[in-house]
């Protein structure tokens, strides 16, 4: 796997560093990783690893007030806000269309990078060939919460768990909720975002029936996770893509994993899960 760097100018002029992890020959497809909030691109070198030795080209941006975008000042989200977050996955995905135009492309998209990501899809769903949607929920429940005029306050998702750290809801491996609390561009403070309420159109069934009914998607989810609800709140969002007629929704609810699962005890086999998907769609030509 090679890996470098690039760049992408959002709509408000922030430079978005982006990650490119690179495999050895002609790559099969293109799969563009959107992180979760107060996190980074960085955290998600394993799963490219295991990616790019399946043949698939990687591009994981820092979100806008996140990681090396940030440049240090996290939770900076910028003029253009959560819009402007939703508006950022559109623009890497058109920079990855003119790079390589003859490869499919798939987006990964981890909690708040799966909430951007529904809500992309729902102008943008001719836009890209198959979606991951990892840690996701059913949006029209969280939007009040993250639509708060103090930051947001994560601490209520580890109240079912122990409290060695606070972060015991990410996973049940503790070293990778170790690794969590001791990087400095993870666990912010994250200040309310600007536009968050627009999220909730991701909920309105009026405006998901504009996805493509032939879009395949899977959801992977921990039914441990405290966004999935026991999984009740990821079964209804897959519900909701089947309802707009959807025909390939495809949901792994894996017992007893929390919100994290590439983090999780059992990542090799969602890993191994994500990659059977993605073989049968953007790898199968």
């Amino acid at each position: 796997m090679d890996e470098s760097t690039t760049t992408f100018t959002s709509r408000d002029g922030i430079e978005i560093q982006t990650w490119v992890w690179t495999p050895d020959g002609t790559p099969r497809a293109v799969v563009q990783v959107q992180h979760g909030l107060a996190e980074h691109a960085a955290r998600y070198r394993r799963l490219a690893q295991a990616l790019t030795a399946a043949g698939y080209l990687v591009y994981a941006p820092d979100a806008r007030g996140s990681g090396r975008t940030a440049q240090g000042a996290y939770g900076v989200w910028g003029e253009d806000g959560w819009p402007g977050w939703v508006d950022d996955v559109g623009r890497l995905s058109e920079r990855i269309r003119a790079d390589h135009p003859d490869l499919p492309l798939a987006i990964l998209g981890h909690s708040m990078g799966s909430f951007a990501t529904q809500q992309h899809l729902l102008e943008h769903s001719a836009d890209v060939d198959a979606v991951v949607l990892s840690g996701s929920t059913e949006v029209g429940w969280l939007v009040p919460v993250l639509d708060a005029d103090e930051p947001a306050d994560l601490s209520a998702f580890n109240e079912p768990f122990e409290h060695r750290t606070g972060f015991e809801w990410l996973s049940r491996d503790a070293d990778e909720v170790d690794a969590y609390v001791a990087d400095p561009a993870c666990g912010w403070a994250a200040p309310p975002l600007p536009g968050i309420a627009s999220l909730a159109a991701a909920a309105d069934p009026d405006r998901i029936a504009a996805v493509r009914d032939d879009l395949p998607l899977l959801i992977v989810s921990g039914d441990a996770d405290p966004l999935a609800q026991g999984g009740a709140a990821v079964e209804a969002l897959a519900q909701r893509y089947r309802d707009a007629g959807l025909t390939d929704v495809e949901v792994h609810l894996y017992p007893g994993a929390r919100h994290e699962v590439l983090n999780e005890t059992n990542r090799d086999e969602v890993t191994r899960d994500i990659l059977t998907f993605l073989d049968r769609t953007v790898g199968a030509g």
